[in-house]
């Protein structure tokens, strides 16, 4: 599936902070923990908990969130489908970028272990 500019539009300006609630309540139904969550969002971002707080009280956009973490270097290595797209194939950097996020909060869902959510070379 080809991700729409609406769909891409539409991922920038969403509030982070709406969303990650939904993350929480995603990876606790599942018996994973909040620390968990935020372990795999640090590989990703950088943001440590303090730094992921702030960004929450500040209500940021998922584009301004992007725009201030330092992706891992290994982000490239997130592949597969989620939520019907293929993520190595989507163009759009940012709503790449979303959904490796998405991919990575899936997987913690799932009961994938830590040492292959958080990928290495």
């Amino acid at each position: 599936m080809k991700a729409t500019e609406e769909h891409n539009n539409r991922i920038a300006k969403m509030i982070f902070a709406s969303v990650y609630p939904h993350y929480v309540k995603k990876v606790e139904t599942k018996g994973r923990t909040k620390e968990e969550l935020h372990q795999v969002i640090e590989w990703l971002t950088g943001f440590d908990e303090k730094k992921l707080q702030a960004l929450i009280e500040e209500k940021v956009t998922f584009e301004t969130f992007f725009e201030r973490a330092e992706l891992n270097p290994n982000a490239h290595l997130i592949t597969g489908m989620i939520c019907g797209y293929r993520i190595e194939e989507i163009e759009n950097p940012l709503t790449q970028k979303a959904r490796y996020l998405d991919k990575l909060i899936d997987e913690l869902a799932k009961g994938r272990k830590m040492e292959k959510i958080l990928r290495t070379a």
